[in-house]
This record gives C-alpha cells, sequence and structure tokens, in this order.
C-alpha cells in the first residue's frame, strides 16, 4: 500500500493553516488554506486521469508563479506522471523543442502562454490535450477551471508502476537544452539534516524570488511546503513589490539568484525604509554565484545572521552549504559540503588533487543526484566517475574544507597558456561603485589565442570609459587576468535562473573563427 502523499498528510495535519497566498499589485488576492490546496490538486489530478493520464506519463506545464503553477506540481505526483516544467521565456522554437522532446502527452499552461502553445501546436503532435487555467482557452484547447468544477476532490487512488518523477530542462547555456530526469523523492535523510542545519521553523513562511519553473525556486519552495509553511506567490518579480510582500506577511525565508536581490538593494534608500526587511531569517543564495559586493549590499539592508549560500546544481542538487558566520571570513567560498554529499577534484589527467589550493574538475556523489538526461545518456556518462558526477565546474579547496568555485570549465580562458577565471574577474569589477553587472568571457586573438573581454553595465549615475574599467582591474588582478578590452551595454543577457547566456556574447566575436561555444 502506498504512503499518503505528502500534501494529503498536511491537510490532514494543518487543515486551517495558510498554504498558499497569490497578492498581487492590482489588489487582489487569492488565499489557499492546507485543506482547500488539497481539494483543489485533488480535483485537479482526477482531471488529469480523465485525461488519459497514467503514471509515468509526461504532463508539462507552464506559467508565471501562481496558485495554479503550484496545484499542478502536487497533482502530477499525485497521479504517478513526470512533471515538466517549461520556461515561458522560450521562443516557439526552444518551446517546441522541450514539449516534443520530453514526450509530452498533455500540457497545462497559463491562459497568458495560450497563444505560445498554439503557435508549436503543429509540432508537437505526441500532444493529446492543452488544458489552460486562469483564463480563456484557445482553439482545441480546454477550460482547466471549468473541467475541475466537476472533478471529484476525493484522494486519487496510486496507480501501480514507475515511481513518480520529475524532469527539468538545463537552462541551454551551451546549447539545446537537455532534460535532467530525476525518479522518487528525493532523499529523506539528507533533506531533514539540511532543514536542521539551516534551521527551518514550523512558523516560517516563505516568500517566491524568481520563477516557479527553475529548479532553485522551485526546489526550495516545495521543500518550504513540504514543511507546512506558509508560501507566499509573487507571479512576476518587482523589487519594490517584493518588499512590500516581504513587509506585509513578514515573510522569514526565500531563494534568490543574485540579479532579484541586486535589484531590491539597488532601491533608493526611502523606498527601502518604507518596509521592514527584519523578519528575514534564511536568505539561501543560489542559482548564480552572488558576489562579494552583492553580499555585503545584502548584509547592509538585511539581518546580518540571514544570509546563507548553496551551491548545486539542477542535476546534481545541493552540494555544499556556506553558513552565515563564514559569509565575510570565507570571502568567495561556497561552504562545505552538503549533509551526505561527498565531493572531490580531479585534474585533466583523471588524477584526484588533494592538495589546498590547487583547482580540479569538482564531481559529487549524493543520493539526490540525478538518474540520467533524457534520451541522452552518452551526455550522462561523459560527465560522471563511477558514482561520481560532475557538471563541468572548476574548484578548490582549502585546508578546513572549505570550497571555492574557480569557474565553468567551459567558460576557462586559455590566454598565452594561462588558465583565467572569468569569475573571479566579474567578483573584483562589480566591486567597482560605478558597475552594475558585468560579464567576461574569451574572444579570439592572434597573439595569445584568447583574450579577456569585459561587457559592462554601469549605474544610472556613472560615466565609465575603458580605461577606468581596466585600472580598476589593474589594482586588484595579476596583469594577464585584466581585460584586454571592455564594451558596455544596457543589459546583460541572462536565463531565467540568472546564470549569463555567454553564448550569446560570444556569439559576435567567434562567428568567423573555429569557436568552443556551443
Amino acid at each position: 500500500m502506498p504512503a499518503p502523499d505528502m500534501m494529503a498528510i498536511l491537510a490532514q495535519r494543518h487543515p486551517d493553516k495558510l498554504a498558499l497566498v497569490d497578492d498581487r499589485p492590482d489588489g487582489s488576492i487569492i488565499t489557499l488554506t492546507y485543506e482547500a490546496l488539497n481539494r483543489e490538486v485533488n480535483r485537479l489530478a482526477h482531471t488529469l486521469r480523465a485525461h488519459g493520464i497514467r503514471r509515468g506519463d509526461k504532463i508539462v506545464w507552464c506559467g508565471m508563479n501562481s496558485i495554479g503553477v503550484i496545484r499542478i506540481i502536487h497533482a502530477a505526483r499525485k497521479v504517478g506522471a513526470t512533471a515538466v516544467p517549461l520556461n515561458y521565456r522560450f521562443s516557439p522554437d526552444e518551446a517546441a523543442y522541450v514539449v516534443d522532446h520530453c514526450d509530452a502527452v498533455l500540457v497545462v499552461v497559463d491562459a497568458e502562454f495560450a497563444d505560445l502553445m498554439a503557435a508549436i501546436r503543429p509540432r508537437i503532435p505526441k500532444v493529446r490535450h492543452i488544458i489552460v487555467f486562469d483564463g480563456s482557452p484557445g482553439p482545441q484547447m480546454l477550460d482547466g477551471d471549468a473541467l475541475m468544477k466537476d472533478a471529484s476532490d476525493a484522494e486519487p487512488e496510486l496507480e501501480e508502476g514507475k515511481a513518480a518523477a520529475t524532469m527539468i530542462y538545463t537552462s541551454g547555456t551551451t546549447g539545446k537544452p537537455k532534460g535532467a530526469l530525476r525518479t522518487g523523492l528525493g532523499d529523506r535523510r539528507q533533506v531533514l539534516e539540511m532543514i536542521q542545519l539551516i534551521g527551518y521553523q514550523p512558523d516560517d513562511v516563505f516568500l517566491v524570488t524568481g520563477p516557479l519553473y527553475h529548479s532553485g525556486p522551485g526546489g526550495f519552495m516545495q521543500l518550504s511546503q513540504n514543511m507546512g509553511h506558509t508560501i507566499i506567490v509573487q507571479r512576476k518579480f518587482d523589487p519594490e513589490d517584493w518588499l512590500r510582500l516581504l513587509d506585509r506577511y513578514k515573510a522569514t525565508t526565500t531563494f534568490s539568484a543574485p540579479t532579484p536581490i541586486r535589484m531590491v538593494c539597488n532601491l533608493p534608500d526611502e523606498t527601502k525604509a518604507r518596509s521592514d526587511r527584519s523578519s528575514m531569517r534564511r536568505m539561501v543564495a543560489n542559482a548564480a554565484p552572488w558576489s562579494y559586493a552583492l553580499k555585503e549590499a545584502y548584509l547592509a539592508d538585511f539581518p546580518e545572521d540571514s544570509l546563507w549560500e548553496v551551491y548545486g546544481s539542477t542535476e546534481l542538487g545541493v552540494n555544499t552549504i556556506l553558513e552565515p558566520q563564514y559569509q565575510r571570513s570565507k570571502r568567495g567560498s561556497c561552504g562545505k559540503p552538503a549533509p551526505t554529499v561527498e565531493l572531490k577534484l580531479f585534474d585533466d589527467d583523471g588524477k584526484e588533487v588533494t592538495e589546498a589550493g590547487v583547482p580540479g574538475e569538482l564531481f559529487v556523489r549524493s543520493r539526490t543526484v540525478f538518474d540520467t538526461y533524457y534520451k541522452a545518456r552518452d551526455r550522462y556518462e561523459e560527465d560522471r566517475r563511477g558514482d561520481f558526477h560532475t557538471v563541468g565546474d572548476i574548484a578548490t579547496v582549502d585546508d578546513e574544507g572549505f570550497y571555492y568555485i574557480c569557474d565553468r570549465k567551459k567558460d576557462m580562458i586559455i590566454s598565452g597558456g594561462m588558465n583565467i577565471y572569468p569569475a573571479e574577474i566579474e567578483a573584483v569589477l562589480e566591486e567597482h561603485p560605478g558597475i552594475l553587472d558585468v560579464a567576461v568571457f574569451a574572444i579570439p586573438s592572434e597573439q595569445w589565442g584568447e583574450s579577456v573581454h569585459a561587457v559592462v553595465v554601469q549605474h544610472a549615475d556613472a560615466s565609465l570609459d575603458e580605461d577606468d574599467v581596466v585600472s580598476f582591474a589593474r589594482e586588484h588582478l595579476a596583469g594577464y587576468k585584466i581585460p584586454r578590452s571592455v564594451s558596455f551595454t544596457e543589459e546583460i543577457p541572462r536565463t531565467g535562473s540568472g546564470k549569463i547566456l555567454k553564448r550569446v556574447l560570444r556569439e559576435p566575436f567567434w562567428k568567423d573563427h573555429a569557436t568552443r561555444v556551443g
């Protein structure tokens, strides 16, 4: 007999506790208790079953953060389906690729993106139904809200067969996205020990920061929901509205990439002063590296002991944790191994690196590692050494066991035979008072093979030129790391999770050369 679903357990234990709050700037507010949310999830689960969904089937969901999105995540699990989030920022070509590649038989979509589904409908022949929620369906689509009204709210019976799974497509910063398939509900021991280490409490209130289709915000939202916390949904990130929600609901915890928090910290002091920020007890930093300059800005605006950092990935889960007391003393570190996780560094010859401070490719052994890349087992095998797996990050470890991520292996610059890590240069340049954002990457050089190039976004009141940036870099970096050229832009392209799309930035420079850009 299968164990009861976590949502059903929470509905029994805390029927009247507030589960979800969708509070929008237009003044509309939707709230659901755990009992009401469970009933909604059950209705959707029965609706999915009525439209042919069986255990192991793939379901794509697409939408901005909302109760509807959270509902489909739980409903898919209850029927044993594999839930596949779709980045709503994707172009039609990208969206069609993911929906077709994952073999989805059903799509559940926010009405705002029904036109996207209509545009790609001829290219996703395996999809039998498109169900639309929170608005009118398009042609040949189904009204999910209407279907749910007549559906049962009883607990759906679990079918025998494959375990429930999730499949998240990686960002695609170097090419086509890959579907990271993960079966089951994770390692219970690791989750419990991580909860204990970070110190989550029953009365925590989780404020969604960033899109739930990404593994970080979505994963930590589900972690909080499984602990019975109240979840505050922000449909689309806006820094002033984020502060309003933080203040109004006394949010205590969140997970964030650097970009949203940089936007919050860059608000005028008088704007920030209108909101009480003292309730934030656990800001989990991840998704892309937080520079030291950003950490300092955050700690100036929020409680000193609230900043945690985790390092991990869609494929490998949470791998390291840096506790608040080490944010300054271990500058640049991503922390020590997370509970139950084992880490090793290997050099290019496959020999284990054991000396402190020597870079090596980081490999992870953990029960939370994904199962495989869907339809790309060869890529999965390429990235493993026995039970250890890598996503291509280069790291060092100090003599106290703290790890430091140098950069992605694919982003490393080799100039005149020297290995240069762009993340190190980016972290230094972000400390310039006139620089808001920066990306560093390799461009072709006849003399050196590759040379260092920086793309800079200035603060609105700054007036920088190339010499200013190079001079600042020269004060803080070895000569071979200094950018040989600098360009300026209004915005640096990033994925929804905050990672810099360096292939987009590199492409104009490498288009007439043999290139490593995928």
